[in-house]
């Protein structure tokens, strides 16, 4: 006789309706819920609290909570004052009300200490559930674009997550490889956790059924004031300080020294650099560039990857990268860094991997668009690669690793004390 599904309850600060991976993620896993008919909940800030509905499996509970205070100032935060004292907060009402079997937590900040809490028993009337932090990003390089570079914040960075945050949870699951080795290296011996690689996925159908026309093309080129020597350049993603934009700007800049071609970059996305961009960015990149804002539309996003040319992501430290991923499931051809999360799927055969600085990003461009042959035999290797990580394979895979969790968590030394 089948065992009926856990429910699994996930807290997140980043979330909002524009944000990128990881708002993708969780919408993909609601989905999903209703899909294998498992019971999920997502709490996530808001500037109000309600309770949205998501089929009959899902719900996202709402939490207000205040505007971030650093940073990009469309995400909201759920501090610890909103759990720590009372029984009467919405987050502890929402823990109490629904008895989650697992308790799996994005935050490596706010929220980490709530799991701290529910370890020590002190949220009376709520079951123990299993602990689960998921790791959707590095600490040490958030460090390294906000606070400092130097050896010093690198070795805090490690403390914290050794001290603060690894030992509050049972069990850790991480995006990529690349993401699990800051756990791996700051984890302490008495604190030994086990470590999970889970990626997320790139959405497959809507990206392959987008079909490049001369009418949609035509339109972006108009768009754009391009002609038929124009090569389309897209990037999609947050514009913050942590995705290593300017970048891209040095990029055009070399780019529109060519004679040969007319590049020009299409940038969709928001975030705090969006003003930089659209003035001393502009200017620096002798203004081929086009800001396109942030799209939430899908057919909209599809159909702006099925015409355009190459796809560029700059970021050295992406965890993981599920634009660059989705541009592969687009046949777009992709230029990156040889390094960071993206390193998970993209290699030498399917993408023009580089050093992250302008110059050999535009040496990359160049190349990509030299050899229509090897470019072609790339795109092709870039699709079949993609389609590994369709969200139905990948949402399959995370749900029986969280019913692993739970069937195991009685039998670790940890699981009945603190």
């Amino acid at each position: 006789m089948n065992k009926a599904p856990i429910k699994t309850l996930h807290l997140t600060n980043a979330y909002h309706q524009a944000s990128g991976g990881i708002g993708v993620f969780y919408r993909n896993l609601l989905e999903a819920a209703n899909e294998h008919e498992r019971f999920t909940r997502l709490v996530v800030p808001a500037a109000k609290t309600r309770v949205e509905e998501i089929g009959k499996f899902a719900r996202i509970f709402h939490v207000k909570a205040r505007r971030a205070m650093f940073g990009d100032a469309r995400y909201r935060l759920m501090l610890p004052t909103q759990y720590l004292f009372s029984d009467q907060t919405a987050l502890r009402q929402i823990l109490l009300q629904e008895q989650p079997d697992l308790i799996e937590i994005c935050d490596k900040y706010a929220l980490n200490w709530l799991a701290g809490m529910i370890r020590k028993g002190f949220i009376k009337g709520l079951r123990r559930p299993v602990l689960v932090g998921l790791s959707c990003e590095r600490m040490d390089d958030n460090v390294r674009a906000y606070v400092g570079r130097g050896d010093f914040f690198r070795k805090l960075a490690r403390m914290y997550m050794g001290t603060c945050y690894i030992p509050m949870f049972d069990y850790h699951i991480a995006n990529s490889e690349y993401t699990a080795t800051e756990l791996r290296q700051a984890m302490r011996h008495k604190h030994k956790r086990e470590i999970f690689i889970c990626p997320p996925g790139a959405g497959f159908e809507h990206l392959e059924n987008a079909e490049r026309t001369p009418e949609n093309r035509e339109l972006l080129l108009n768009q754009i004031g391009g002609n038929q020597k124009t090569a389309l350049l897209l990037y999609v993603g947050r514009l913050s300080k942590e995705k290593n934009i300017p970048l891209l700007v040095e990029m055009m800049k070399s780019l529109s020294y060519d004679e040969s071609k007319d590049y020009h970059l299409l940038i969709a996305g928001d975030g705090p650099l969006a003003n930089w961009l659209a003035s001393d960015g502009m200017s620096k990149a002798h203004r081929r560039l086009s800001l396109l804002g942030h799209i939430s539309d899908t057919a909209a996003l599809a159909n702006l990857y099925a015409n355009c040319d190459a796809f560029v992501h700059p970021n050295p430290r992406e965890p993981f990268g599920i634009a660059p991923l989705e541009a592969m499931t687009a046949n777009l051809p992709l230029v990156a860094p040889e390094a960071g999360g993206v390193l998970s799927y993209a290699n030498s055969t399917n993408a023009w991997l580089g050093h992250a600085d302008g110059e050999s990003f535009a040496d990359s461009v160049r190349l990509l668009f030299a050899d229509a042959h090897k470019r072609e035999q790339k795109v092709i290797r870039a699709r079949q690669t993609a389609r590994e990580y369709t969200w139905n394979s990948i949402m399959a895979k995370l749900f029986a690793l969280y019913d692993e969790m739970h069937e195991r968590f009685p039998t670790l030394p940890f699981a009945q004390k603190a």
